[in-house]
């Protein structure tokens, strides 16, 4: 084989098993991934109360 053959084949093997480990762990989310999530939600959530209570204040700043 070629040397440009070899290299096209190390690639395509590479690809291959990179996509097979991503698609292997894709659903298999641990506690700390858990974690995270949960902590990426309660942030999410305090952002939307905090602008809730900016957009009150501000109504009530143009009120007066």
């Amino acid at each position: 084989m070629s040397k440009m053959m070899m290299r096209k084949l190390a690639m395509l093997l590479l690809v291959g098993m990179t996509a097979g480990g991503l698609l292997g762990c894709e659903n298999d989310a641990g506690p700390a991934e858990e974690t995270g999530k949960n902590i990426d939600d309660a942030m999410e959530e305090a952002g939307e109360s905090i602008k809730e209570v900016g957009d009150s204040i501000q109504e009530e700043a143009e009120r007066d």
